[in-house]
């Protein structure tokens, strides 16, 4: 299979980004990034150590007062730069993101660039947006007004599903907002993320705003996210880690921003279009080889259409094509490991014994063999409490399962733990309505499933974590907001003194 990539030139120097320049790791443990389409070890670095975290801490430190006083201005005309940058180098971050993560080269191309370089022009002009309550006398004596203040040093983790894209998340709005940022790629997806801190850098952002430091968690993640000089974690990853993340940042009392795990139901109404619907789930769940926290995962279909959808979904599933991530006709390339894989395969092999799998369950022979490559895969007949309905997965599965009534969908809907996304599908704007009402997830789509836009929050319910990435909602996470308020009189002896001193 092609590789357009050469990682071991690229970053000679190290994986880890501290101050404005490559680095290596001082753990004396080292780390492949391998291709999952092969196999093949493309780029071999030493892991980050928790001395390499102090570093990049301290560097960050150093940058903040300076990023944190330049005005909204200029931090924009800065991040339009990063924007330009991003854009011109569009091509080279989707063939190293193909190449570290395993997706198809339309998938890199069309979706994870273009989305993280209209991430960067959103935030570029968000970046002059910081709104606070008008000031005013909201006392009679006195003027209160808002300012939004930047938090500080941001330590920020970021999965292995959208490197690219998680970076743009963690990063932009928190150096939009002023602060500085350390942000811990997956150690097995580091490539694109070590580009984009060095677009930051070539764009003109100072050194020390953006950092990468490439390590694993138990060690370099769990030191960030406890490290005295972090004034905030944000944290994307599943549920589990989350609160493991969640618990080491309470014993400095940071600020917390978790986007976790998610299940998310897609709900099919007895009028929807069904045509509309079938392609809808089989995008939906097989988006990135199934590895997104919002793909569809749990299909509940209203009786009278539920054999036709399931019908359906399996024949297009059917022509799916797997493939050479770099072969512009691949439609699912492999998941991000051969351990990945066969964590997808041992949940069906499991769900076996109490459901039908219905189309796929299998990895496949011939040349793919030797990469991380599995089937899309339907399953029916299982139960609600079953595992393959209320774990995530994490992989090209889809389960369908049927109900009655509507009061019966949304209850499916919302009979897991998570609550990051889902769908409803209906041509009755009361039925969609009603959906997005009860439905308890942070996004809920109507007769479409995944588009996400700059201008929009993204972030979960209930065990799907809090707070929002993108959008100018995500400011609340990256700002502190302070209260200050001028005396009005000039009378020495206040009115409310009389609490104190009496008639005196």
């Amino acid at each position: 299979m092609s590789n357009p990539f050469q990682a071991e030139d690229r970053f000679s120097d190290g994986a880890q980004y501290i101050g404005g320049e490559l680095r290596p790791g001082t753990s004396g443990r080292k780390h492949a990034v391998v291709d999952p389409a092969t196999g093949d070890s493309v780029y071999e670095y030493e892991l980050a150590g928790t001395a390499d975290v102090d570093a990049v801490v301290e560097s960050a430190a150093r940058a903040f007062p300076g990023w944190a006083g330049a005005t909204p201005g200029e931090r924009s005309d800065a991040m339009h730069r990063f924007a330009a940058v991003l854009a011109e180098r569009a091509e080279d971050f989707a063939d190293a993101e193909s190449l570290q993560c395993g997706k198809p080269i339309r998938l890199s191309t069309e979706f994870d660039v273009p989305g993280t370089v209209d991430n960067a022009a959103f935030f570029a002009g968000a970046a002059r947006q910081l709104e606070g309550k008008s000031a005013g006398e909201y006392s009679a004596d006195h003027t209160s007004y808002i300012r939004r203040e930047p938090i500080g040093v941001v330590g920020s983790i970021a999965p292995w599903n959208y490197p690219l894209q998680m970076a743009a998340w963690k990063v932009l709005p928190a150096i939009a907002a002023g602060n500085t940022v350390v942000l811990k790629p997956a150690e097995l997806t580091p490539l694109t993320s070590l580009m984009f801190a060095q677009a930051a850098t070539e764009a003109g952002i100072p050194d020390g705003v953006v950092n990468i430091i490439s390590g694993a968690g138990k060690d370099a993640g769990e030191h960030l996210v406890g490290h005295p000089d972090i004034a905030m974690t944000s944290f994307t990853g599943s549920t589990q880690v989350g609160k493991r993340v969640a618990e080491i940042a309470t014993g400095t009392v940071k600020r917390l921003h978790l986007e976790l795990g998610g299940k998310a139901p897609f709900v099919v109404f007895d009028d929807a279009d069904l045509e509309a619907a079938v392609h809808g789930a089989v995008a939906g769940a097989l988006i990135n080889t199934g590895q997104d926290c919002t793909a569809a995962t749990r299909a509940y279909i209203q009786r009278p259409l539920y054999d036709a959808f399931v019908s359906g979904v399996a024949d297009l599933m059917a022509t799916v094509r797997l493939g050479d991530p770099f072969d512009p006709v691949t439609d699912l390339g492999p998941l991000i490991s051969h351990a990945q894989r066969d964590r997808v395969a041992a949940f069906v092999e499991r769900a076996r014994s109490y459901a039908t799998v219905v189309t796929g369950g299998e990895a496949p022979q011939g040349e793919l063999a030797e990469g991380a490559y599995y089937r899309p895969t339907l399953v029916t007949g299982a139960a609600q409490d079953s595992e393959i309905v209320q774990s995530e997965i994490f992989g090209p599965v889809l389960v369908v399962l049927p109900f009655d009534s509507d009061d019966e969908g949304i209850a499916l809907a919302n009979d897991t733990p998570y609550g990051l996304a889902a769908s409803a599908w209906s041509r009755d704007v009361y039925r969609t309505g009603r959906a997005t009402r009860d439905i308890k997830a942070g996004c809920v789509w109507i007769n479409d499933h995944i588009p996400i836009l700059s201008e929009m929050p993204h972030g979960g319910y209930k065990a799907s974590g809090f707070g929002k990435d993108m959008s100018a909602y995500s400011f609340e996470e990256y700002t502190q907001v302070k209260h200050v308020m001028y005396d009005n009189t000039a009378v020495a002896r206040k009115d409310w003194h009389r609490t104190v001193f009496g008639d005196r």
